[in-house]
Formats: C-alpha cells, structure tokens, sequence
C-alpha cells in the first residue's frame, strides 16, 4: 500500500509571513515580478513594479493585512492548512495531501520534496482556482512543471482541472451560502470575482474575434471562450445562482480587485455598490466563488472596505458570505474530485 500512495498537492496563491511592511515588499516582489502576472515588457514590468508598486503599496497592504491577520497567521495559510487536515482525514492512508503556494510559503519545491521523502506514487496537483487563469493556474502550473523538471526522479504527475461549474464545487457554495443567505434576507446577490486585465481574457479567445466583442460574450461556454477566466466566472454565477433559486434580476456579476490604469474586466465591483445602492437595494449579500479560502481580498477588500463603502452610499448592511474553507461539503467535493484522477 505504501509503494501506491497518491501525492495530493493542494496550491494556492501566498501571502506574506507577516503583516509587516518588509515581508509585505518581499511577497510583492516576488508575486508582480511573475510575468504571467504583470504580462508587460520585462523592463516596464521592472519599473512599475520598483517605481509604482514598491515604494508605495506594501505599506498600505500591510496595514490591511493586519486587520485580519489572526492569531495563527495569515487567514489564506491557516484556512489552507486546515483544508489540508481535512482532506487528508477524508481520502485516508492511500493519499499523502500537502499544501504549497505560488509565491512565498510553504512552497511548491518544498512540498514537492515532502512527497518525494513520503515515496508516492504519483502527484496530483490541485490548483486552488476555480476559473481558469493564466495569472494565477497557469503561472501556478508553470512553477510546478519547472520544479517538476529539475527533479527527474519524482513520480508522474497531474494536475486537477478548474472545477468552475463542476456540480460538486457548485454544491458546496449552496451549502454554505445558502443558510447565511436565509438568515440575512439580502435583497440583491453580488457574485463578486477578482479581476484581470482584458488582454490577458483576450489572449485565450482563438478566434479574435469573440472575447470582449459584445456584451453577450460571456453568456455562455463554448469552444471560443471555454478557457476565458470571465466566462468561467459567469457560468459559476449562473450554476450557483440558479441551484440556490435567486432570481435573474436578484443576483449580478462583478469584478474586483484592479491594479494600474489599463482596462481590466468588467462590471468592477465598486462601481456595481454604487449601482446597486442609487436602484435602490439596501441589503446586499456578497460571494467570492474566486476564492474557496478566506483571504485578503475577500476578508479586508469585500468585508470591510466593501461594507464601509455600502453604508457610506446609504445600504443598510452588507454580507460577506464565508468562502469554503474547510466546510465539510467542500472537503467531500475536493475528496470525490481526488478519488476520481487516482
């Protein structure tokens, strides 16, 4: 049984180890240094990154990592370590599950090297992104091959596709937003997704003549767009809308998140509050199917930023709705999703 063990590897995007303006600049460094993240010229990445990013924004994240840094950490790391607990009680003896990060730690090299120590079989990589994204499974995917390539004596791997409408995945959002949702009696439902520039969404479109064109394009997955990360996110939004019974217009669409001035995918969320708030909604209940652990952007960005600025345009209350996390529904879908690949 020992020599079949199956390598499960969880990934997910990272975080600083501290809410602190020195490793807040680390991380940073190293996660807009990626060029599947900044996508520009290698010298204008270098300069927006030293000249625009650096000098300013790790002070201001780590004031807002420390909002909700808890006492075991980082909530993205505590979450993904409990999931990681979880799953591995789930799937039993025949798996060994660990959990890495794209950019700072536990890392993808160490994790691969705590399943080589444990002699699996195979690996099956799990990005922890629901929707398609060369930004972060892509860049993820690309890190774990080069790590994969430069230890020739691992085992045979695989990598979990996105799970963006799975039924599965989509099960799990109903079980834990359905009963906060009843509680809270929203009036309007904001699926609220990070965002993306457009040409990085325009890049997948092998036609050139789809992604972007009218305002329909998203509205549903065919061969043009089926790896386009805002169509995904559409089609989260129609599966997980339609399983929870919101109606068509008690429920929208938005993007969060936006770095620099170039255009970036829309609705933008913030301009969706004030939307929402001059038509009139007053209770406004948000979820981030991005996101299946809580996290910076969703915790600090939507829970309280987002909440302040609800009330500020004269909402009465606004909820974030909790990621997955590792609420057992979501443990048993990653657990049927898993056994299925072995």
């Amino acid at each position: 049984m020992h020599d079949l063990r199956t390598g499960v590897l969880l990934i997910n995007l990272g975080t600083p180890d501290a809410p602190r303006t020195r490793p807040v600049r680390r991380y940073l460094r190293e996660f807009l240094s990626d060029p599947l993240v900044i996508d520009a010229p290698a010298p204008v990445r270098w300069a927006f990154l030293n000249f625009v990013i650096l000098p300013f924004r790790p002070r201001r994240s780590a004031e807002a990592y420390q909002k909700i840094w808890t006492d075991q950490g980082s909530p993205l790391l505590v979450n993904g370590h409990v999931l990681r607990r979880g799953l591995r009680d789930a799937l039993g003896p025949a798996y060994v599950v660990d959990l890495a990060m794209r950019y700072g730690r536990p890392s993808i090299r160490g994790a691969l090297e705590r399943l080589h120590a444990a002699d699996v079989a195979r690996i099956l990589a799990v990005p922890l992104f629901p929707q398609y994204s060369s930004a972060a499974t892509g860049s993820a995917v690309a890190c774990l091959e080069r790590e994969l390539a430069q230890a020739p004596d691992l085992p045979p791997h695989e990598v979990l596709p996105p799970c963006y409408a799975d039924p599965r995945f989509v099960s799990a959002w109903v079980e834990v937003a359905r009963p906060a949702l009843e509680a809270f009696a929203p009036d309007h439902v904001l699926f609220s997704y990070h965002g993306l520039p457009e040409r990085q969404v325009k890049a997948c479109d092998p036609s050139g003549s789809h992604c972007l064109e009218t305002p329909d394009c998203c509205a549903a997955i065919g061969d043009t767009n089926r790896h386009c990360y805002r169509a995904q996110s559409f089609a989260t939004t129609r599966a997980v809308a339609a399983a929870l019974g919101l109606a068509r217009d008690a429920h929208g669409t938005a993007f969060q998140s936006r770095l620099g001035r170039i255009p970036w995918i829309q609705p933008y969320t913030d301009e969706m509050l004030k939307e929402l708030a001059d038509a009139g909604y007053r209770r406004l209940a948000i979820l981030c199917p991005a996101f299946v652990a809580d996290c910076l952007e969703t915790l600090e960005e939507i829970g309280i930023r987002a909440r302040d600025a609800w009330r500020e345009l004269g909402g009465e209350d606004l909820l974030l709705v909790p990621s997955l996390n590792d609420h057992p529904a979501w443990v048993d879908a990653l657990a049927r999703m898993v056994r299925e690949r072995a």
